[in-house]
């Protein structure tokens, strides 16, 4: 049986008015991936911020190779050999890849005034050597791939010695291949038994890369299963405690097939959009799928005007668009969300009520210049209830509520101005399985009101679950086009990986 590395038993933790964990366990061994999954708000988090210092229980016991432990802070627990990679990686954009994984603990020349530079960067070697990692620890972190970054934050994290390491998303913005080399990377440190917490939304990467899952709901331990003797939909029964929406194959009623909401003719945008056309039905989802740096986002911006285009037309409605900011985007009734939700889509230390209304401002406000207040309320109460918005209240601030809660407010901006195309960039990142479905739910309710939807996404069963049509990209130009019927993982696959000189004519 392999050494125990963490037990955790009996944690309870409260927050004013919120009982966050109760009588919780969770264990870990050397040499094992081990899985922990429930929905936003279940309690994961706050079970491993335990873990690491950031927070201490109310009660329980923790029991830390072999003897039971009080974990105060987050020295403490790196100084134990406990680390973590935050989904948000933590490194120093300006600084080399050496002075980011020894930051404040940098070896001195003969003068303590003066870093002995040579010496941190041999250190960096012998564990890049011991990683198997090819990389120059002179490097600025503002140079390296995503990818690299996760590997410099693992490397920082060892360097500490870590037995356990907690990894929260990390796959969320990796291509395939960076995926892969990822996974190596995991196999290689659990040949050296280091124990590792493994968080992730994702349940095709649990049956992949995971010895052990550990499921949590609604602040309570639910169950701890091996991954090779439960399937994918029994994790997520145990997960989220109810029936998830599902969905069959899309199809459309044979009276709005022909109805173009939106044709793009010969767009482009320098090297990332080059000479793309396609088209939008009513009442229709085009899925966008391709690798990242395919463009995807690029086109999206471009059709919002966020982005300035150097050729192409933009056609709504049978009539072309002159579009040069997002707020001619806006007036021709096109909506869109970005990937980065909280940056470019909400306020987030505003309310639930001015999010959901900031785009209609106009409509709220009097003759006077004052705003509508009881008009704003009953649109933000409307949109809460119909859109099923899980919030206290609509004073509620946005960046108190979940990820898909946050989606849904997001949404909720754009049917208010009763936007008639969205463009929906990763609609579900970030998102657990419940709100997943919950969101499926309401894009599919929407094109059936006769909304249409471009979504683009970069989990190819998100994209063959929900789209009418699939517009596949690579290297800034369409490659392919499939209909929903005809597209499979390994067809997307296929054009994603098209360069301009295979394109079949």
């Amino acid at each position: 049986m392999s050494q125990i590395l963490v037990s955790m038993d009996g944690i309870s933790k409260q927050f004013p008015g919120v009982l966050a964990l109760d009588q919780c366990r969770f264990e870990l061994q050397a040499g094992e991936v081990h899985a922990l999954v429930g929905e936003n708000g279940a309690g994961k988090s706050t079970m491993m911020k335990i873990l690491t210092g950031v927070y201490t229980k109310d009660e329980g016991r923790i029991v830390y190779k072999g003897k039971e432990v009080e974990i105060a802070n987050t020295k403490a627990a790196q100084s134990m050999g406990i680390g973590i990679i935050h989904q948000e990686l933590q490194l120093m954009p300006d600084l080399t890849v050496a002075q980011n994984i020894f930051i404040g603990r940098e070896p001195r020349a003969a003068l303590p005034l003066f870093l002995n530079d040579k010496e941190l960067n041999e250190r960096t070697k012998i564990l890049f050597r011991q990683m198997n990692l090819n990389l120059d620890p002179r490097t600025l972190v503002s140079e390296l791939t995503v990818a690299k970054q996760q590997m410099v934050e693992i490397a920082k994290a060892l360097s500490y010695k870590s037995g356990v390491l907690i990894m929260d998303e990390p796959t969320a913005a990796l291509t395939n291949a960076e995926i892969d080399e990822l996974f190596r990377m995991i196999g290689q440190l659990k040949e050296q038994g280091v124990g590792i917490v493994y968080i992730s939304h994702r349940m095709e990467e649990l049956k992949r890369i995971t010895d052990r899952i550990t499921v949590m709901r609604d602040g309570c331990y639910v169950d701890t299963v091996r991954t090779d003797a439960v399937s994918v939909d029994e994790i997520i029964a145990m997960m989220v405690g109810r029936q998830i929406y599902s969905v069959s194959k899309p199809s459309i009623s044979a009276g709005t097939k022909q109805a173009k909401v939106l044709e793009v003719r010969g767009l482009n945008r320098g090297s990332a959009v080059k000479d793309v056309s396609f088209h939008l039905n009513k009442g229709e989802i085009v899925g966008f799928a391709g690798l990242m740096g395919a463009g995807r986002t690029e086109v999206a911006r471009a059709i919002f005007g966020a982005d300035r285009i150097d050729s192409g037309e933009i056609i709504v409605n049978g009539r072309k668009a002159s579009i040069k900011a997002p707020k001619d985007a806006v007036r021709y009734g096109i909506g869109y969300l970005s990937e980065d939700r909280k940056r470019y889509g909400l306020l987030v230390d505003m309310d639930v009520k001015t999010n959901i209304s900031i785009a209609s401002y106009r409509s709220f406000r009097s003759s006077a210049g004052w705003m509508k207040q009881a008009g704003m309320e009953r649109n933000a109460e409307a949109y809460v209830e119909s859109l099923k918005i899980k919030t206290p209240s609509i004073d509620q601030r946005v960046k108190f509520l979940s990820g898909g809660n946050q989606q849904k407010v997001v949404i909720g901006k754009w049917l208010t101005r009763d936007c008639q195309i969205l463009m929906i960039d990763e609609p579900t990142r970030g998102i657990d399985v419940g709100a997943k479905s919950e969101i499926y739910k309401l894009l599919d309710e929407l094109v059936r009101q006769g909304k249409s939807i471009i979504m683009i996404s970069s989990e190819l069963p998100e994209i063959l679950r929900m789209s009418h049509r699939i517009v596949v990209m690579c290297e800034g130009r369409i490659t392919g086009e499939l209909s929903s019927e005809e597209a499979t993982q390994e067809s997307i696959m296929k054009y994603a990986t098209m360069r301009a000189g295979e394109i079949a004519k």
